[in-house]
């Protein structure tokens, strides 16, 4: 466990109010201006409208500029290993937030060419995952201490999908809208962050360290995550439930192309979705976490979030879309604040940063590869996209087997359980 997490009663209320508070702005500030939220739809729109790309070319961009993400494990055991100016989470913040900033202000003045965007786009989210990576780390630290891996995991999920109902219509907006709009609006979002930080976290000087000890405490992290069967497990799963040819670029090309949509209505259905999925993230928070175990919770989510996959197979007209993408923002939240409800239990202590970027960037490469293979598969073997639909939702359920793969002691486990239960020990020292 991390010396920035208190030990006594009091401290412990303390520190869990504060990181609710720093959970719920770093995840704004890092999740609301990204290149794939409020930035999606005027990118998406300049490339199939401007640049005339096609599907898979379009998913390809996306999959690129999600480069970043992917190696988010990297960041993890840099920021887990190596305190920065002292200190091991909010000098990683600050960090971030401000080249991120400085990155979408350079995009303003980015020639309108696929290779140039792509670039400068890359370059926005290796500042984010730097800032997300901290955010994260200190997020698992306290709910470790504080035996709220389901009640803290919710926090997150509702503000990132509180951060859907706010891009879906501003970033239909921006759309019709200059482009430069797009990238000012995100650099002052990005920036949010850098009093937050300064701010709001407080953490103990982290003791100096030299360069033989960087290297001794990264491999000491990297045995430990090694060694956790129970996380490399939940990756899997994750891989597998995301990793289902993806819709996300289908879905896009088919508003427009087939339903005759507005960037301002596809922006009107990505609120509607994440209204939903806040819905569903206060409901396991504050309901399911404490009620049932892991193991059911896992089951019957991903179940649930596959069933709205296959929804899209009903995709054909404007209002059933406003039905559809909002079941789909309830079920698939549902499933995700499971997977990563699983993926805090499962983290090693002394790995917080590295054993959730490792999740998250398993979710990305899954959810952003597969995009871009579900519009390989329409471009080349011209699959419609109702038979897409149908087949992510069929191939997401593979993940279900594999839940039984996980050790007991994690899957009993239910939110807020007595110090002394089987299960929260097994959360404190996973």
């Amino acid at each position: 466990m991390s010396d920035a997490v208190p030990t006594s009663p009091a401290q412990l209320k303390r520190a869990f109010l504060l990181a609710v508070l720093v959970v719920i702005c770093g995840v704004l500030t890092t999740a609301l201006p990204q290149t794939q939220a409020l930035g999606v739809i005027p990118i998406r729109n300049l490339l199939k409208n401007s640049l005339h790309v096609s599907r898979e070319s379009s998913a390809a961009f996306v999959f690129w500029t999600m480069l970043p993400w992917y190696f988010k494990p990297l960041v993890g055991i840099v920021q887990d290993s190596c305190a920065l100016f002292g200190s091991r989470r909010r000098s990683y913040m600050l960090v971030g937030s401000v080249l991120a900033t400085v990155a979408w202000l350079v995009l303003d003045v980015t020639p309108h060419e696929y290779h140039a965007l792509l670039v400068v786009c890359i370059a926005i989210n290796s500042a984010m995952v730097v800032a997300s990576t901290a955010v994260g780390g200190y997020m698992v630290e306290i709910a470790r201490a504080s035996a709220s891996s389901g009640r803290l995991t919710s926090v997150r999920n509702v503000v990132e999908q509180t951060t859907n109902i706010i891009f879906g219509v501003s970033s239909g907006y921006l759309a019709g809208l200059d482009f430069s709009w797009t990238g000012i609006t995100c650099a002052a979002l990005t920036f949010l962050l850098v009093p937050v930080a300064i701010w709001g976290l407080v953490e103990p000087r982290a003791p100096a360290q030299r360069g033989t000890q960087y290297f001794a405490a990264a491999r000491g992290t990297l045995l430990r995550i090694s060694k956790a069967r129970a996380l490399w497990t939940a990756a899997t799963i994750a891989f597998v439930f995301y990793f289902a040819p993806g819709i996300q670029t289908a879905e896009f090309y088919a508003q427009q192309n087939d339903l005759h949509l507005t960037t301002q209505q596809q922006g009107t259905l990505v609120s509607m979705a994440g209204l939903f999925g806040v819905i569903a993230a206060l409901m396991y928070g504050a309901l399911a976490a404490k009620r049932f175990r892991l193991q059911t919770l896992l089951l019957g989510c991903i179940i649930i979030g596959a069933s709205g996959q296959a929804a899209y197979f009903f995709y054909y007209s404007y209002a059933g879309a406003r039905v559809i993408d909002s079941y789909s923002g309830f079920s698939f939240t549902l499933a995700e604040v499971a997977i990563m409800h699983l993926a805090v239990r499962a983290t090693p202590a002394g790995c917080e940063a590295l054993g959730f970027a490792l999740m998250m960037a398993v979710r990305n490469f899954g959810l952003f590869g597969g995009d871009w293979l579900g519009a390989t598969l329409q471009d080349h073997f011209h699959l419609t996209f109702h038979i897409l639909a149908v087949t992510n939702g069929a191939l997401s359920l593979l993940a279900l087997p594999l839940v039984l793969l996980l050790p007991m002691a994690i899957l009993d486990g239910r939110d807020a359980q007595t110090p002394g239960s089987a299960a929260n020990k097994a959360e404190l020292a996973t």
